[in-house]
């Protein structure tokens, strides 16, 4: 399958950003049946919240659908409308149990259509929707996801907060049937009692006071049921990486691991794995938010890769999850995009140093060499070894001030990020840390420690920078000292290249800043710049172009641009950028919310995003 690469002229994609397109994908049935049930749920919803829309001439046409049964048409097409909205997006991914549950329900919706209405119109809707249902089964065939029981709680949370929102305006449009003028207060409070099945002090006139009493009855029931159901269904805690697969993916790494500087970063245990047939390639990957997202390229054997990512895509289509890969190289999303009909967006540049060419001599080196100096000057100095050649007690010392010198309570780092420091297993890894006795280093448990650099093995030629830590009250420019510190070093360790950060939109940065530049070109930057107070795109960009290094794209592959904000939103949750874990106290009782920290580590990660802070 051939491939156009787009440049800087296309339209729809700002300068500086390469796009390799395909063609469109036509919509599927489960899709179509999907788009049908949150049609229909919103209808019914609507019918069961508002008594004007369950007379209008909208709901003569509306009533046939499922939800509208008897006398208790407001509670049921209530109820029913918020079932059919949860299970749509079940059925959009391909989901088995979504699939069983919509054959249940619309017989069952059939037969009281038939029974309480009479109604051969809503009996033949909910039939024809069953047989298209059964027709197309074996498109319903996804697994169920990784799940823990906190999800109970959210749902608690979510459908509670979403029942007593709709509460509020079941018993707010009944104005003309109100006795009396009832507080806002008040109206929350008959709210709350309505849930739990009591009379709270709002009274109707009429069989008003029955609808809403119903409808309020049956939120609340849903939202228990469904609390309950999560609660007690059996758990399927994500895949981990297995010491078997650990050691697969080092034989391979000692092999291969000289093509891509992000190969080490497939042995966080917090991925999971699928190998190619033969065995000489692999794919690492993590599901974020029913996104299956991998990082860099395939590990192994480039002639393999084709069957670890057909793995992967079949692992992909069995969980209906949506595909993803962060960072991979160009070589890397020609193969992805050639082999799965996929498409591919520059998101960034990698830095890379190569040692030989590194001096810091000339002028373009003036400002990094007269802050090493200073710093020099002020008595700090340097120390480059191998995790191997560090002491035990000193390891715990440096683990523990990277720990507290996060700054942040999420630890951040994904696709650039090992997860851990001074792992026996990682002896070939490169800590550097920067030192200076003083008068206050009985006040620290970290002695004479002021900063941390951690660096992986790239083959056996090169290291990637994966964690950068500093003590906040040392001189500025530490991360300068300690990376011109390494690289100086580097050719006594056998290192000729070493990466440095990853730089997402670099090439918009650079060139929206030149003599020349289009106004669409300077408003992407200027967008970019503006977006650099929260997500140090600006910053990682100009820190690196101080070391002079070459520039290395990088791409994420994706389906349609349909899942770019769906992956985005995953990719900043897999990189510590959006948290919605539990609280401190419920992550506590329910540990499976959360990743289990690695071994040899302080915490649940060591992130390279964040290594420039």
């Amino acid at each position: 399958m051939s491939i156009r690469l787009d440049g800087d002229k296309s339209g729809s994609v700002p300068n500086g950003v390469r796009r390799f397109v395909r063609g469109p994908r036509p919509e599927t049935v489960p899709a179509l049946v999907a788009t049908s049930c949150a049609v229909v749920g919103l209808i019914d919803v609507a019918a069961g919240v508002f008594p004007r829309f369950r007379h209008s001439r909208m709901h003569t046409l509306a009533e046939v659908l499922p939800g509208a049964l008897g006398p208790f048409a407001a509670a049921l097409s209530l109820s029913a409308g918020v079932l059919l909205l949860l299970l749509a997006h079940g059925l959009r991914r391909h989901k088995r149990r979504a699939w069983r549950a919509a054959v249940v329900l619309l017989p069952a919706g059939a037969a009281a259509q038939f029974v309480y209405r009479h109604s051969v119109v809503g009996t033949l809707v909910s039939l024809t929707l069953c047989c298209l249902l059964v027709r197309h089964r074996s498109e319903f065939a996804a697994l169920p996801d990784p799940r823990s029981r906190w999800r109970a709680l959210a749902n608690f949370i979510l459908l509670g907060a979403g029942s007593l929102g709709l509460g509020l305006v079941i018993v707010s449009v009944h104005p003309g049937r109100v006795v009396g003028n009832p507080s806002i207060a008040d109206r929350l409070q008959h709210v709350l009692y309505g849930l739990f099945g009591f009379e709270g002090p709002v009274e109707y006139a009429g069989v008003t006071s029955r609808t809403v009493a119903y409808s309020l009855g049956a939120l609340g029931l849903l939202t228990a049921v469904t609390t309950i159901y999560l609660a007690f269904r059996p758990e399927h805690p994500a895949a981990r990486l297995t010491g078997e697969d650990e050691d697969r993916l080092r034989a391979l790494l000692d092999r291969h691991g000289g093509r891509d500087s992000l190969g080490h970063f497939a042995l966080r245990r917090d991925k999971a794995v699928v190998f190619s047939p033969s065995g000489k390639a692999a794919v690492c990957y993590r599901v974020v938010s029913g996104v299956m997202l991998a990082s860099g390229d395939p590990i192994g054997d480039v002639e393999a890769w084709p069957g670890a990512i057909e793995r992967f895509m079949d692992e992909a289509r069995a969980h209906s999850w949506t595909p993803a890969v962060m960072g991979c190289s160009e070589t890397g999303g020609e193969v992805w995009t050639r082999e799965t009909g996929l498409d591919a967006l520059e998101l960034g540049d990698e830095a890379v140093v190569d040692v030989a060419d590194f001096s810091l001599a000339g002028r373009a080196m003036r400002n990094v060499r007269q802050m090493v100096k200073r710093i020099e000057r002020n008595g700090y100095e340097t120390r480059v070894r191998r995790v191997r050649d560090i002491g035990e007690t000193e390891l715990n010392r440096i683990r523990r001030a990277a720990a507290e010198w996060r700054g942040t309570d999420t630890e951040r780092g994904f696709s650039m990020a090992l997860g851990r420091i001074g792992d026996p297993a990682d002896g070939d890894c490169v800590i550097a840390t920067a030192h200076k006795a003083d008068e206050h280093i009985a006040d620290t448990p970290y002695g004479d420690l002021k900063a941390v650099l951690h660096f992986v093995p790239w083959g056996t030629d090169g290291m990637s920078l994966e964690l950068m830590r500093r003590d906040r009250a040392a001189d500025p420019g530490m991360n300068e000292l300690l990376i011109v510190a390494s690289l100086l070093d580097a050719p006594r360790l056998g290192i000729e290249r070493v990466s440095l950060n990853f730089a997402m939109f670099r090439s918009a940065l650079a060139r929206g800043e030149r003599l020349g530049a289009g106004p669409v070109l300077r408003g992407w930057r200027a967008l970019l710049i503006f977006l650099s107070r929260w997500f140090q795109i600006e910053s990682l960009y100009k820190f690196n172009a101080k070391f002079g290094p070459r520039w290395e794209p990088r791409f994420v592959v994706y389906r349609t641009g349909r899942d770019l904000p769906r992956i985005s939103f995953a990719a900043m949750q897999a990189e510590g950028f959006v948290n919605i874990g539990l609280p401190r106290p419920f992550a506590r009782r329910f540990p499976a919310a959360r990743p289990r920290p690695c071994a040899h580590t302080p915490g649940p990660g060591h992130g390279r995003g964040a290594r420039a802070a």
